[in-house]
């Protein structure tokens, strides 16, 4: 069974403290995620996106576009 908030005492803490002991799990499954290796299925998809991208430049968007007009978007 998967521990609780209050089997961990973490429904003790403020909310603050609650957002803080979520950001550092949040923190630290993403580096342990960043760190393992992709599975060959993963592989294989990134290596036939590169491929598509190299052989469509034309349908490739810069992240500059791309952020800019999610920009433009959150601004609404």
């Amino acid at each position: 069974m998967a521990p609780s908030l209050h089997s961990l005492g973490l429904d003790r803490l403020s909310a603050e403290d609650r957002l803080k002991v979520a950001e550092a799990i949040w923190d630290s499954v993403a580096r342990e995620l960043e760190s393992a290796p992709l599975s060959p299925s993963q592989q294989l998809e990134l290596e036939r996106r590169l491929k598509d991208s190299i052989s469509r430049p034309e349908a490739v968007i810069p992240w500059e576009q791309v952020k800019a007009k999610a920009m433009s978007r959150s601004r609404r």
